[in-house]
């Protein structure tokens, strides 16, 4: 199977080519491995690769022999290293299989390697110390975006049409937009975090998938969800498949829009523009849009202080554990300043102050709720601005404390975090690009709690009325290698 071929089909297509026999699974891995010599030494998208010793026939699972890639942070391959990006755990191996890596083996996935992501996931762009930047495919000297960035960067070059990330912030939702690609974050609860993490965040950080068409993310999300004995949170089960819903008409929406964000942070102009766009593209396929007022049940500084102390008091923990397992220090020579500085803050966190981030966390998902009693949809850019240069995001940050990196991660991706706050699900679509650069702008867009099937039905037929799937980055797989 050529690489020109390879990349031309989504996941379900090639599992579908397998089944009927036309291509054989070690022949689709070939290509799927070629791919990856092909592009990753000029973007940096994969750590680490090794023999696929569980590939299953054609034809025995959903997704059977279909290339894939897991995130280097919360997912466990039993006898593979998961090492969260960072010098601290660097050589950790994980001893058994996560429920999610269980899910991920009975859909027929030939998983093997796994993508870079920030240290501890705790940035919106992916350039750790550990492995080096991740490269954005359309522009090379511009971020793929994080925490999901490796992951971004891999499916949009061509190596997998599909791959595993999570999103506690914006993590899948911003290398979606950054790259070109679908990533939807589902609902708190729609898929385990088991059986060692169950309250990542308390509850803001979900797994989910990137991928360059809608009905991949749904068929894989039908093989994932549902809860694991013992989950902390669940999601209602849905009432039909939601690979049925991506083909489904989704009638017509109120869709209220949201043009600038809670925090005051601007949309820049470019993103300005594919939103409005975006608006008459909606109202051409019959939906009403209006502008919403959505209020976030907490001054904005209230919001970025709360969601600062959960997740720095949770990352304190779990780098304690981090560093008694493996004999290290907590030091510069383990951790990045931005990491470290969250660890020093969240060791100030106290218990009542973390209670009251768990009760502005509640705030913030009833207020949201209420959003949806007049909305079926909200639309918001995914970020406000075009994919920043690498580099340029940990500016000044050894000047920083805990806080005020939660504060820049807010500031620099306002749009996202109060979803994963609410537990609501939210994608991002490639709808459209940037009419001077060519580079590809995401929309998000929301729904309530447990409605991920409105959302399919809402993306699918965008996809079908703005196709992207022709779109392709300057580091390509089938094409030649430039310099």
């Amino acid at each position: 199977m050529r690489i020109s071929e390879y990349v031309s089909f989504d996941a379900v297509g090639l599992a579908e080519l397998m089944a009927k026999g036309e291509v054989t699974p070690a022949e689709v891995e070939t290509a799927a491995r070629q791919a990856a010599q092909a592009v990753n030494p000029r973007i940096n998208a994969i750590v680490e690769t090794w023999p696929a010793d569980d590939a299953p026939g054609a034809g025995s699972a959903p997704l059977a022999g279909v290339p894939f890639l897991i995130k280097d942070i919360g997912v466990a391959m039993a006898g593979r290293r998961t090492e969260l990006g960072s010098r601290l755990a660097a050589g950790n191996v994980a001893r058994a299989d996560s429920c999610l890596m269980a899910r991920f083996r009975r859909a027929g996935l030939v998983t093997f390697g796994r993508t870079a992501t920030p240290e501890m996931a705790y940035s919106i762009t992916t350039e750790p110390l550990l492995y080096g930047p991740t490269r954005n495919p359309w522009d090379p000297e511009r971020s793929a975006g994080g925490s999901s960035g490796g992951a971004g960067a891999a499916v949009a070059a061509g190596v997998v049409p599909i791959a595993h990330g999570t999103d506690a912030a914006g993590s899948l939702r911003v290398p979606a937009a950054y790259n070109g690609l679908f990533g939807l974050k589902p609902t708190r609860g729609r898929v385990s975090m088991g059986p060692d993490f169950d309250e990542v965040f308390n509850g803001l950080a979900v797994h989910g998938t990137l991928s360059r068409t809608v009905r991949d993310s749904a068929a894989l999300l039908d093989r994932i969800s549902g809860p694991e004995p013992g989950d902390p949170y669940s999601a209602r089960q849905p009432s039909r498949p939601y690979a049925e819903e991506v083909t489904r008409p989704p009638g017509s929406l109120r869709i209220g829009v949201l043009s600038q964000a809670w925090g005051g942070r601007r949309t820049t102009p470019p993103v300005a523009d594919a939103l409005s766009r975006t608006v008459r593209l909606l109202e051409s396929l019959g939906h009403r849009v209006e502008e919403a007022e959505a209020g976030l049940g907490a001054h904005w500084e209230e919001f970025v202080l709360a969601n600062a102390r959960l997740m720095a008091a949770n990352l304190t923990a779990q780098i304690d554990e981090l560093a008694t397992a493996f004999g290290r220090p907590v030091d510069s020579s383990t951790l990045e300043a931005p990491t470290l500085a969250g660890y020093r803050y969240g060791q100030r966190v106290s218990g009542a102050q973390f209670v009251t981030a768990l009760t502005i966390r509640n705030r913030v998902a009833r207020s949201l709720a209420r959003s949806f009693d007049v909305h079926d949809i909200l639309l918001t850019p995914t970020l406000p601005e075009l994919p920043m240069p690498l580099g340029s995001y940990a500016e000044g940050a050894e000047a920083l404390d805990g806080l005020g990196w939660i504060d820049r991660l807010n500031d620099r991706s306002p749009f996202t975090m109060a979803f994963n706050v609410a537990g609501m699900p939210a994608m991002s679509v490639p709808v459209t690009a940037d009419t001077e650069t060519g580079l590809p702008i995401g929309m998000q867009f929301a729904a309530g709690h447990g409605h991920e099937g409105r959302l399919f039905r809402l993306a699918g037929q965008l996809e079908q009325a703005s196709p992207w799937s022709g779109r392709t980055p300057t580091v390509w797989a089938a094409s030649p290698a430039r310099p």
